[in-house]
């Protein structure tokens, strides 16, 4: 990789950040810790100690992790410019922290974490077996991020110098006024804002949370299952995802700019809402034989829109470019990368 300050800092995202401690597991440990193949969960009481007895194998892999974090990583990595990419949210005084720094900034990465005594730092425990993975999260300290940090006059020169602001829907659950506040700058400098919507649970729990924020969203990012269970809070036909977009699309904004709606649907179609009409984006084949691991498809595809972005480049070859980000992460375990993509964006 190669810096470029015109690009430096154009890219901002928050997020929880969490350590991602990847091994190939065994029945074992498995049944050790309660883990279910195929599944994500938040850590019980009784998994806590899981973190500690997996750092210690041979074959764990760190990696700088989080939905948010991930699809930062990404982008830098679609833009080969280390420093592109800016990113914040909550970790604790320990060593996993400092790892957590470490993992993240050696992919070109820059943090602006903010440091809560309050807790431990979040990992995420990737248990790995025959192609199937068990996630067990422990957010500890990325539920204790502070406002004002965002009010500091470092964050107020990170803030100034970008122009592409990405949140996802888990922040919701953390401190919903940060993401106004960066809505608001976006909106008052006329900025780009992007929010994925993130989960299902966070549209059945944190619905008037994220209704205060969308107001400020100029993109607005989601999978097929989250746009279904919006679609049916809304009272919508949840079966009818074209005219869910072109409703989300439609809901309350504070600029004149248009909000543009992106759904993605893994192998199908990614149907991308503008200009008062949807167009289907066919998503490019992976042989089955080649698919690894499809953990952290939807962060990638994410992580190349949003290089595209930063590039300027059409909004077609901005989804472009997140199909092919996701087509080589889903041939790789975790959200890892080849050493170098193979996208040319136009400009």
């Amino acid at each position: 990789m190669s810096g470029h300050d015109e690009y430096h800092g154009a890219l901002f995202g928050i997020c929880n950040p969490l350590l991602d401690i990847s091994v190939n597991a065994e029945q074992e440990l498995f049944d050790k810790f309660g883990a279910q193949p195929g599944n994500a969960s938040l850590a019980k009481d009784d998994q806590v100690h899981l973190y500690e007895e997996i750092a210690k194998r041979a074959d764990a892999e760190f990696i700088a992790g989080g939905a948010g974090q991930n699809s930062i990583r990404a982008a830098t990595w679609m833009l080969q410019k280390p420093g592109v990419g800016h990113y914040t949210g909550a970790v604790g005084k320990d060593e996993t922290a400092a790892k957590l720094k470490e993992v993240a900034e050696r992919d070109g990465v820059t943090t602006h974490y903010y440091v809560a005594d309050a807790a431990p730092t979040g990992r995420c425990a990737v248990l790995v077996k025959d192609k199937e993975r068990s996630l067990i999260a422990l957010l500890g300290a990325a539920n204790h991020f502070h406002l004002s940090h965002l009010d500091s006059q470092h964050m107020q020169a990170v803030l100034n110098k970008a122009r592409i602001f990405y949140a996802t829907g888990f922040f919701l659950t953390v401190e919903p006024e940060a993401l106004i506040r960066i809505g608001k700058h976006a909106n008052e400098h006329n900025k780009t804002f992007v929010m994925n919507i993130s989960a299902p649970f966070l549209v059945e729990f944190f619905w008037d949370k994220m209704q205060s924020v969308l107001p400020y969203t100029d993109f607005v990012i989601c999978n097929e299952h989250e746009a279904a269970a919006f679609a049916k809070k809304s009272g919508w036909d949840e079966s009818d995802l074209k005219g869910a977009a072109a409703k989300i699309a439609a809901l309350p904004k504070n600029t004149e700019k248009e909000r543009i709606v992106i759904f993605t649907q893994g192998a199908n179609p990614t149907l991308v809402f503008q200009g008062g009409k949807v167009t289907e984006f066919a998503v490019p084949p992976v042989p089955a034989a080649e698919i690894v691991d499809t953990n952290g498809a939807g962060d990638a595809f994410v992580g190349g829109f949003l290089a595209g972005l930063v590039k300027g480049v059409s909004l077609a070859e901005c989804v472009e470019a997140g199909h092919n980000c996701a087509g080589h992460v889903i041939r790789l375990p975790g959200a890892t990368f080849p050493p170098k993509p193979d996208f040319k964006f136009s400009k």
